[in-house]
């Protein structure tokens, strides 16, 4: 029997499919992106000639519709070869849920096919600096003027928000109604009052940019608001629920590729007159990470397959996945790095980077210690229940 059964045929050539091309394609560049700080252009666009940015997008909008597990499958991969690429592939999934759940046929139709194509890339702008885990908390505002809504105040961390085409950014039209005032926008920075300010220089996933955003009376067409006003809160809760297996995904993604350096290394590695692959101690190390990167993945896929089957909530599944797994690879990462003793703390082998870049999963999506939070609600409901 396969050792994947659960997962289709269509699912299992996509996920060799992004594979191949991450492996040829992607993964040589990944030291060369972290080391300047570059952009994966090239990179998208190799997933854009293979049809793999409209996984999520319906096939009416140019998309191929293989559900979130199908994104999950197609963002380990990617992550496997490049965490900076692979988190810009996946915010194009948290950015355009809201559009495809909630957007106007209009709306959908302007934005969809070159999103899918690959024409365009989006971000999700919801973090402020003093609204991160407590997102109902956010002040950038939203008056409505005639035909128009002015947008004013200023997003933070917004991932891919230097590059995107249209921008989902969430504001609020009362902040006297709190999360009830919060609406959903699909910004285009040609829009007036738009400004792109601060980019971040950061540990990890250092090729991805993560922006600042200015508005100032932002004039957004009333056309390009998402849903009703005060929608934006369960919008942005949605997005974030179904995201967190594709975070989870790209945490196992990094994973698997430290374990498979450690794995090489200590094959390699000779110390008293044997490779240190021999040694009990490195042994016992090796199978606690294949333990961790193997339960991390079939958590992602259990998660995604469980919001394609329509699950009325998903929320326990998402955050033990996205927790588990990101903590997995954090603990994965610095094991390869200690498995490679001195050397897995230069630049010269890709485990030092493989840490840095693990560390950012435990942290965005919703911060670890909110997941545990998520996670204990749940099963608090459910001993209600």
């Amino acid at each position: 029997m396969h050792p994947e059964f659960w997962l289709t045929d269509d699912q299992r050539a996509l996920r060799d499919l992004v594979r191949q091309v991450a492996r040829e394609r992607i993964e040589p560049l990944a030291a060369h992106v972290d080391e300047t700080e570059a952009y994966p252009g090239d990179q998208l666009k190799v997933l854009a000639e293979q049809g793999v940015m409209g996984l999520w997008i319906p096939e009416a909008y140019g998309g191929t519709d293989l559900g979130v597990t199908g994104f999950c499958l197609a963002v380990e991969e990617i992550a496997r070869a490049c965490a900076s690429t692979a988190v810009v592939f996946l915010v194009q999934f948290a950015a355009g849920y809201p559009l495809v759940v909630a957007g106007t046929e209009d709306q959908k139709r302007r934005y969809l096919p070159r999103l899918a194509s690959g024409e365009i890339t989006t971000a999700f702008s919801l973090s402020e600096s003093g609204a991160g885990s407590d997102a109902a908390s956010i002040a950038t505002t939203a008056l409505r003027a005639g035909d128009r809504y002015l947008l004013s105040g200023t997003k933070m961390w917004v991932t891919n928000g230097s590059h995107a085409g249209v921008l989902t950014v969430f504001a609020t039209v009362d902040r006297g109604r709190g999360r009830r005032g919060i609406t959903a926008f699909l910004v285009e920075p040609t829009f007036p009052g738009f400004a792109i300010g601060k980019l971040e220089r950061k540990m990890g996933i250092r090729g991805s940019p993560t922006a600042a955003i200015h508005l100032t009376d932002c004039e957004v067409p009333i056309e390009n608001r998402l849903g009703e006003e005060g929608d934006g809160f369960r919008l942005a809760l949605g997005a974030l629920e179904r995201s967190r297996p594709a975070v989870a995904a790209q945490a196992a993604g990094i994973a698997q590729a430290a374990l498979d350096a450690a794995v090489a290394y200590a094959r390699e590695r000779h110390q008293f007159g044997q490779p240190i692959a021999s040694f009990q101690g490195v042994q016992f190390m090796l199978a606690d990470m294949a333990m961790h990167v193997h339960a991390s993945r079939l958590m992602v896929h259990h998660a995604a397959a469980s919001i394609d089957r329509g699950a009325p909530t998903t929320a326990l599944e998402s955050s033990m996945a996205k927790c588990f797994a990101s903590d997995s690879a954090m603990r994965v990462a610095t094991d390869a790095v200690q498995i490679f003793g001195g050397y897995g703390y230069t630049r010269e082998y890709p485990v030092e980077r493989l840490m840095r870049d693990a560390k950012i999963t435990q942290i965005y999506e919703g911060t670890n210690q909110v997941q545990r939070l998520v996670i204990a609600r749940e099963l608090g409901a459910g001993a209600r229940g």
